[in-house]
């Protein structure tokens, strides 16, 4: 592998050309040349070193993968590079599940296990009024709210549970908001 000091868009052009015809040692060399500058553009976006350096590592995958894809009439190389960087990093974003205690800093921030009394008293009539609301709520709208908002259930999955359509499901539970909020606000 020979050591690129500075690589020019036509270099990297080259280099992409011949890693499409999976040329190894213009991988390395493309490598060696991009690397920094997209571990930057990762590192940028996941805030984490080790997170970013794997992230890293799938980009590098999927250069190889798709070098026969750039084309260079349609932007630069390293533009290329990196918006397959970019990408990547705000997948893992989207995707990510809290794996360690620095994805979840308030995790540290364990509540007290006992409430005082008058904060326990609150929720418990804040709990009576919403009950009582929800009571007043006609015919099946109450369980279509709790199953829509405490169990998470869709309006296509409410609709078909109800027989209803789904613009039925979207109306009843905006009415039912609209009571609940009136009925709470006395």
């Amino acid at each position: 592998m020979r050591v690129l000091s500075k690589v020019g868009g036509s270099d990297l052009v080259d280099l992409l050309a011949r890693v499409a015809a999976k040329d190894r040692a213009a991988f390395a060399d493309l490598y060696a040349a991009t690397s920094s500058k997209l571990l930057g553009v990762i590192l940028r976006i996941l805030q984490r070193r080790s997170l970013s350096e794997e992230v890293l590592q799938e980009v590098y995958v999927k250069i190889w993968e798709r070098a026969a894809d750039y084309n260079p009439a349609k932007g630069s190389p390293i533009g290329w590079l990196a918006t397959i960087a970019r990408n990547r990093a705000l997948d893992e974003v989207r995707r990510k599940n809290p794996q360690s205690i620095e994805d979840t800093p308030e995790a540290l921030d364990v509540m007290s296990d006992t409430l005082d009394q008058l904060s326990l008293m609150e929720q418990s009539e804040d709990l009576n009024r919403l009950v009582a609301c929800l009571d007043k709520l006609e015919g099946n709208r109450r369980e279509i709210v709790v199953l829509a908002y405490c169990y998470g259930l869709s309006r296509e999955d409410l609709s078909r549970r109800y027989s209803a359509p789904v613009p039925t499901i979207k109306t009843w539970l905006h009415r039912s908001l609209a009571q609940l909020r009136t009925c709470l606000s006395q």
